[in-house]
């Protein structure tokens, strides 16, 4: 199978500019490039589809270039936008830049000796660019009247859109043009929401006189079954930086994909076989209470972001927070997966009795409070409950001995922090 037939057999398809042209040209290796603002100082899963398209090119034979908007990022695109983006200050946009190159390093290949992979940062050539020669040898070719017809820009005329971002699409259009010109790039792949900006591009080749052809192809804009926009946890993004986002909290988000969902995503991102595919499609339809293929895209895309270790601490501590039982947890496990659940610092480092702990700790609302809780059997400190209103809590009883974990109930656990 083609890479075209690939991607459309994941249903990765959304736009083409030219299928036939496109297929016939990818019968040899080319060239084709993605670009990526920094408009964080880490990309997110919405990003990783995009990152993972450009991968299975080059598995195909052909040569990624994952271009780093160091100077797009400066202006900020408007697509899929309802208002002005805020502007960065050049040096956090070049500080964001380093950080993203690094992250996309980690998903392609440079050091192939058939189709290495490239990063490229726009702002070389941007930056370098006067604006007389920018307006003179680009922006004649676009009159104003083709510019409005671009969704990035109708979308945004009734709230109102500054020539700033007004001019996003011909700096990316130049992207384009350049690469074309300097690195034979053929294709520019991106989200749905690029398909303006990248027929852009394709129209400012045309118009410098470029006969050999160039193409645009866009991937569908992925929504969960209930209509959530993909990536978004809890109205946080899931990044891919693992100090905004642990492993841990990246194996729970692909773990708890809906049924309905699981096998899109598994089909979208992972390098699985199709008959592996098959076999977990049929193990939803037929026990979807073993959540196999949840857990198999939960594997599979902690292994790919963050490595085989990584997977290992996230399993390890989701099967530890499943059974309740911490003891084979280190500090660094407990600090990824309790780290949204509320803390307490203790002012002294020395032993403190459990009802006294429960109450400075807000645990129980009180010391009579905290009696009943214990005496009821409420009360757990690293899995293992506590009946004894005299236990003492010990620094045999801290974790790595920076952490005590308390739960209350069945699922209220605090976590208790050591002055070191």
């Amino acid at each position: 199978m083609d890479i075209i037939g690939d991607l459309e057999k994941r249903d990765l398809l959304f736009q083409i500019t030219d299928r036939e042209g496109l297929q016939e040209a990818l019968k040899e290796p080319i060239a084709l490039y993605c670009g990526f603002d920094p408009t964080a100082d880490s990309l997110h899963i919405g990003n990783l589809l995009q990152i993972i398209v450009l991968k299975r090119f080059q598995e195909a034979g052909h040569t990624p270039i994952a271009l780093v908007g160091g100077g797009t990022g400066l202006i900020g695109d408007p697509s899929g936008r309802s208002t002005e983006r805020a502007l960065n200050e050049r040096q956090t946009v070049e500080q964001w830049a380093d950080k993203i190159k690094g992250q996309l390093s980690r998903f392609l290949d440079f050091d192939s000796k058939k189709n290495p992979a490239k990063v490229v940062n726009n702002y070389d050539w941007l930056g370098a660019l006067p604006l007389i020669d920018f307006l003179r040898d680009v922006g004649k070719h676009f009159p104003v009247n083709y510019m409005l017809t671009k969704e990035s820009v109708t979308a945004r005329m009734e709230s109102g859109i500054s020539f700033t971002e007004f001019s996003y699409m011909i700096l990316q259009a130049y992207d384009y043009l350049n690469l074309y010109e300097k690195e034979n790039v053929r294709l520019q792949i991106g989200g749905s929401d690029q398909w303006g900006n990248i027929t852009t591009g394709l129209e400012l080749i045309r118009r410098n006189g470029h006969e050999t052809p160039a193409f645009g192809l866009t991937m569908p804009l992925i929504t969960t079954s209930d209509g959530k926009k993909f990536g978004k946890s809890a109205g946080n993004a899931v990044w891919l930086d693992p100090e905004k986002t642990t492993p841990y909290e990246f194996y729970q988000f692909w773990i708890n994909t809906d049924d309905r969902d699981v096998i899109r995503f598994i089909k979208y991102f992972t390098f699985l076989s199709w008959e592996d595919i098959a076999e977990l499609e049929r193990e939803v339809e037929t026990a979807p209470e073993k959540r196999v293929a949840q857990r198999t895209l939960a594997e599979e895309m902690v292994k790919l972001v963050h490595g085989e270790e990584a997977l290992h601490q996230a399993v390890k501590i989701s099967e530890a927070l499943f059974s309740g039982d911490f003891g084979a947890l280190s500090a660094d496990d407990i600090r990824q997966g309790f780290r949204n659940v509320p803390s307490h610092t203790v002012s002294e480092t020395g032993d403190k009795n459990i009802v006294d702990l429960l109450v400075e700790a807000n645990i129980s609302s009180s010391k009579r409070q905290a009696r009943e809780d214990v005496q009821n059997g409420a009360i757990s400190i690293n899995g293992q409950r506590i009946t004894d209103l005299g236990y003492t809590v010990t620094e045999k009883d801290r974790i790595g001995g920076e952490f005590t974990v308390i739960r209350r109930g069945k699922k209220k656990y605090t976590l208790i922090k050591y002055p070191s």
